[in-house]
């Protein structure tokens, strides 16, 4: 086995760490009895029983410390969490905060992320959760865990227990005597429930937490070495290439798998309905068998899609379940109004672009299955691939291993089901699947189109006294919660069916994610316009409908600060009375040395805030952009962006995360989206669906962290997103006079609406 083999052994590496003190359970095998709270984690049901309702975040679902932390006889500490690498940098996180409440450097700690078999269900990693839920979970046992070992060293020493210290999996008495965590686990079971209060450090006393620790994903990344799942290689491995259909809901007719079977390393045409794929020795001679069998197979028509032309409309009839989520009024009555303003808002259908095709290996031995794959939720999709390949949920097993260009509900969970297919009819050969660019482009997970319609009247001092808003929008989250969410499992011969599209609830919401201002009016109305039925596959791209709301949002409130005439940070601050928001709104408007800095013809500069689902980190920010009015070409020169995520973990993480998301938004709001016409999906290359390039990227791009030491975890991967749409709407209206409400707003349309 090579070198890069033995790094993705996770099977092997796993056993090694837990070793015959591995212990299986089930959390709560009387959770009936105890009575249950089912809330909702994008897709994910999440159990919460009474029992367990005061504990820290995942603890809820995962109370039992030992799901969270192993230790062995020898002192070494193996620390577990359930959710994943995203490219996020949340594996060094999360490692900080273990090791910060066990008193320990990092690199002694064996740190492992999600897989069935071993690590504690967390669900999705989604959402800005993870530093959360798993971290706060991590954050409570990790000290709850130290406290036990110390109070088992005090008892076994004969010492006051505030008299020991802990350092580097030792604990050290007064007199020089020590115990170490790997003798002080022997006199206590770690087999137990968490309490809701833990003997947590003083935030003063950090030495890791707060740090910028450098990644520990990032070494291989940038020196070759095997870093994502498309990387792996094992033992007796063959590789597959799927034929999927042109179109929605079209039926294989007939294919070529005579001649294709006589093709060079070709090994298997494996069909099932309409799931149609080859099998070869090496990879290239998967691809060319796939080109051939893809040119003699035949399909029936399959469905219509919709007109781009008319999506926007067609949401007014397809939307049929109207949610109120916010009404407010007055009690004592509002300010009459005197100028009221109508706005409407819209963005197109978007896909994921993943830069890496998306990728699954898969090995059926002795009746076991076990999958590698970058899905974002290795439970929810090892329950769906049992259900579709009737087997015991016990006997499938998934392993996450870091995807190339995954986030969001991309085809990491498809992938992964045609390997399973596959596998289990090539016993003994662990099966390789990746698709091809253009499948990853067709078959995405669209980001869904949407619609808000904004109207708020000010009174005669400039104050907002009402505000109406309503959107309309089909699915944000068809995650996986059962085998007919899978794409190829609804193409088998016997069928499964996709379970009903449902609209996720507030406060996290879906399309109306961010949906309600944070700001302060005395009357509030906003509605969701959902469908549950949708023209395009959709389901979750970072911030799902918060990018669309902010955008939506942060326009109107500089549309109503110019009709009060007044600043538009003044504006917001005058309307805005969440302290922590006031702050960062402050500050990203003193690093930017606001208000309205002399500046180009053809620049503009434009604020924006929001708090990530009303919950998570809040951020706002101030950029300058430059457009070239000839070609419709926009530029983002410059951003500062202010960030509280509460009590920070590593710095240089968020701040990662903060720019990644300002870049990537901006490639959303100005340039991106999804060509198609009523026969096909015509965004099938880099050529066809344009990314921001190097080139583009802002030329200044500086995040301030407001730090809050003690404070709880905010999530801030996908805070930016939203924010960042709206800044640059209004720093374009503040460039070219012409205030663009429907995304994306560069190119020829921005050039068109100029000349006009």
């Amino acid at each position: 086995m090579s070198h890069a083999d033995d790094d993705f052994n996770e099977g092997r590496r796993r056993f090694m760490a837990s070793g015959a003190l591995f212990v299986t359970f089930s959390l709560f095998p009387g959770a009936r009895a105890l009575g249950q709270q089912v809330i909702a984690d994008e897709g994910a049901a999440v159990h919460i029983s009474k029992e367990t309702q005061a504990l820290a975040g995942s603890l809820k679902t995962n109370p039992f410390l030992d799901a969270w932390i192993k230790i062995d006889p020898a002192g070494k500490v193996t620390v577990y969490t359930g959710k994943v690498e995203l490219g996020t940098g949340v594996r060094t996180a999360l490692l900080q905060i273990a090791a910060e409440q066990l008193d320990m450097a990092p690199a002694l700690i064996t740190f492992l992320t999600a897989d069935t078999s071993a690590s504690p269900d967390e669900g999705l990693t989604a959402g800005s959760h993870t530093i959360a839920d798993s971290g706060t979970a991590l954050l409570n046992a990790a000290a709850q865990v130290r406290g036990l070992l110390v109070d088992a060293a005090a008892k076994s020493l004969h010492v006051e227990r505030g008299k020991l210290t802990t350092r580097d999996a030792v604990i050290h008495a007064p007199d020089g005597r020590t115990v170490t965590y790997g003798d002080a686990v022997g006199l206590v079971d770690l087999h137990r429930m968490a309490s809701p209060v833990s003997p947590l450090k003083d935030p003063k006393t950090f030495f890791v937490i707060g740090q910028s620790l450098p990644r520990v994903d990032i070494p291989a990344k940038v020196t070759g070495g095997a870093s994502y799942v498309q990387d792996m290689s094992l033992p007796n491995m063959v590789h597959a290439r799927i034929v999927l259909p042109p179109v929605y809901e079209a039926k294989l007719l007939r294919d070529n798998a005579a001649q294709v079977m006589s093709m060079p390393g070709v090994l298997k045409v494996y069909r099932n309905g309409s799931v149609l794929a080859v099998v070869a020795r090496g990879e290239w001679q998967a691809v060319a068998a796939q080109r051939a069998l893809s040119a003699g197979s035949e399909w029936s028509a399959g469905r219509t899609l919709p007109d781009p032309a008319t999506v926007h409309r067609d949401l007014g009839t397809l939307c049929t379940q109207h949610l109120e989520i916010a009404d407010t009024h007055a009690q004592d009555g509002a300010p009459a109004a005197v100028k009221t303003l109508n706005a409407r808002y819209s963005k197109r259908y978007m896909l994921h672009g993943s830069i890496g095709p998306s990728c699954a290996i898969a090995s059926f031995d002795d009746g076991h299955m076990t999958v590698w794959t970058h899905s974002q939720g290795v439970y929810p999709l090892r329950d769906a691939l049992a259900e579709m390949l009737s087997m015991p949920k016990d006997a499938v097993r998934c392993i996450h291993v870091e995807g190339s260009g995954c986030y969001g509900h991309n085809g990491a969970d498809d992938v992964a089901a045609h390997a399973a297919l596959i596998a289990r009819d090539m016993p003994g050969h662990p099966v390789r699947v990746q698709w091809m660019r253009e499948q990853e482009h067709s078959w995405d997970h669209f980001t869904p189109a949407m619609v808000a319609q904004a109207r708020a009247s000010l009174d005669a001092t400039g104050r907002i006294v009402d505000w109406d808003y309503a959107l309309w929008s089909s699915s944000h989250n068809e995650r996986i919660v059962n085998a007919g969410r899978l794409v190829p499992a609804t193409m088998l011969a016997s069928p499964f069916k996709p379970a009903p599209s449902v609209p996720m609830v507030q406060p996290e919401g879906g399309g109306d994610r961010n949906a309600i201002p944070l700001y302060t009016f005395p009357n509030l109305h906003v509605m969701n316009h959902f469908s549950p039925t949708m023209p395009l596959h959709t389901s979750a791209m970072r911030s799902l409908g918060a990018h669309l709301n902010l955008f939506s949002i942060e326009s109107f409130m500089d549309e109503l600060a110019l009709a009060a005439h007044a600043d538009p940070v003044a504006f917001r601050l005058k309307h805005m009375q969440d302290p922590r928001a006031r702050d960062v709104i402050r500050l990203a408007a003193q690093k930017f040395g606001w208000p309205r800095p002399p500046r180009k013809p053809n620049h503009g500069v434009g604020f924006a805030f929001g708090k990530y689902k009303n919950l998570m980190a809040y951020v706002a920010m101030a950029v300058e952009v430059s457009v070239v009015r000839e070609t419709g070409q926009v530029v983002l020169e410059r951003a500062e962006v202010a960030v509280d995520a509460g009590q920070i973990v590593n710095p240089d993480g968020i701040r990662n995360q903060i720019e990644g998301g300002v870049v990537q938004s901006a490639s959303w709001t100005l340039y991106e989206q999804l060509q198609f016409d009523t026969q096909r999906i015509r965004s099938f290359d880099w050529s066809s669906y344009p990314i921001l390039r190097f080139s583009a990227v802002p030329h200044s791009l500086n995040v301030h962290l407001l730090d809050r030491p003690g404070a709880p975890f905010l999530g801030a991967a996908e805070a930016a997103m939203g924010p960042t749409a709206g800044a640059l709407a209004n720093a374009l209206f503040d460039a070219t006079g012409y205030r663009a409400r429907d995304m994306p707003l560069a190119g020829d349309g921005l050039r068109g609406h100029i000349d006009a």
